[in-house]
């Protein structure tokens, strides 16, 4: 059979009329002769409904009850498609998670895919039917229902694609492709033809919108082949792919960025062996992720200073942890609200030298501060006053010539 996963997100069934949109697209397909698989998001807005009325009943509300809650607002888009494809002359149905089912392992609200049943579905498309998919849930080995992380829409269409063996794997989204950088926040913004899993998912895991590094990294390791298209427009979209079928004409791909990171600074942290753990510790246990870290040893080698940074959203929690942290001393601690990552990635900096260098002066020329670097393979992070945040990006997408064509 000739398959192919189409996924919807959010903004694609944010309404009746995009809904109708969205059959119409999915029709196309079943006309060029492929057995379609329809994955949807819940409608846009409808998941943050759902989450905002377990938090005003309950202060604790239990996490395996808010998925059971969470997973209804995909039912309702899956319904109201295949409700739609049978008004207009063709077979199809929704199909829940735990009708499949997919099978998940892990934690409620953040559970992972490990397998999916095939046999119902593809008895389903054999006899004609065009199965439209809840994404974002599954079935644990309690019976349980379970969803993924935000974002696990993509997921589970990456992974109906790796297992139901899909020609292809589109994911609609309100955007055109992948972009060099953020459309609105600078006009010279390019749309990229092809890029790598490795490049997105850098992209993605530094800020960029358009799909969720988890996603990303199930494609990579699975060698999925994705589409990232617009439901509003019949142009291409970009390609994300294995490097090898890509034909680099940049060192640089493209440009990330964050609004809302916090900088903390631990002044005078006495220095020996385990103090950076004895740290970190505590806020990996309450699930806040670190993301740069810097350690500057004074001459004396006797205390040092470490800066790290963390969403902003948990700072509040990253504070009182860090100032109840019996286990370490330090003389005090610097908080810094206004900052902002910005980062640029490409594959091609692994044998190109000297991006360091242009990056750092073109920042320079700016009278751009640098506070914190942190470096891998294929990136370079720098944090920065926020009020700089478009400045940086425009410069860097100037330097890197990423409005030539990608």
């Amino acid at each position: 059979m000739k398959i192919i996963v189409l996924k919807f997100g959010g903004t694609s069934v944010g309404s009746l009329k995009k809904i109708e949109k969205v059959v119409k697209i999915v029709i196309s397909y079943v006309k060029k002769k492929y057995k379609v698989i329809v994955v949807s998001s819940a409608m846009e807005g409808v998941t943050n409904e759902l989450l905002l009325k377990t938090q005003n009943i309950a202060k604790n509300f239990p996490e395996e009850e808010k998925d059971v809650i969470l997973s209804t607002g995909e039912q309702i888009a899956c319904a109201l498609i295949a409700g739609k494809l049978n008004d207009l002359g063709y077979k199809s149905r929704s199909w829940l998670g735990w009708q499949i089912p997919i099978i998940t392992s892990g934690n409620y609200s953040s559970s992972r895919i490990i397998e999916i049943k095939k046999k119902n579905i593809v008895n389903y498309i054999k006899k004609g039917g065009i199965p439209v998919i809840t994404g974002f849930q599954g079935i644990n080995n309690d019976f349980r229902i379970t969803t993924l992380e935000r974002g696990g829409s993509d997921t589970s269409a990456i992974l109906c694609a790796k297992f139901f063996k899909a020609d292809k794997c589109i994911i609609f989204t309100d955007v055109k492709g992948i972009y060099t950088t953020d459309p609105n926040l600078t006009k010279s913004a390019k749309k990229i033809e092809k890029i790598s899993y490795e490049e997105m998912l850098e992209m993605a895991s530094l800020g960029a919108k358009v799909m969720q590094p988890a996603s990303i990294q199930e494609a990579r390791l699975n060698r999925i082949e994705i589409d990232v298209k617009s439901t509003f427009s019949k142009k291409n979209g970009t390609i994300i792919t294995k490097k090898r079928n890509i034909l680099h004409k940049n060192t640089i791909r493209g440009i990330s960025f964050t609004k809302n990171d916090a900088k903390l600074t631990l002044v005078g942290v006495k220095d020996k062996p385990g103090v950076a753990a004895s740290i970190f510790k505590p806020l990996y246990e309450n699930s806040i992720n670190v993301d740069m870290v810097v350690q500057n040893i004074s001459p004396v080698g006797r205390e040092t200073d470490l800066t790290f940074t963390v969403k902003l959203e948990d700072l509040s929690k990253t504070r009182k942890l860090v100032e109840k942290n019996k286990s370490i001393k330090f003389k005090k601690l610097i908080i810094n609200r206004n900052v902002s990552k910005v980062s640029i990635v490409g594959v091609g900096m692994i044998t190109t030298p000297g991006v360091t260098f242009r990056m750092f002066k073109a920042l320079a020329k700016k009278k751009i501060n640098i506070e914190v670097i942190s470096t891998s393979e294929i990136k370079i992070s720098v944090l920065i006053n926020k009020k700089n945040l478009k400045k940086s990006v425009e410069i860097l997408h100037q330097e890197f010539k990423l409005s030539s064509s990608l």
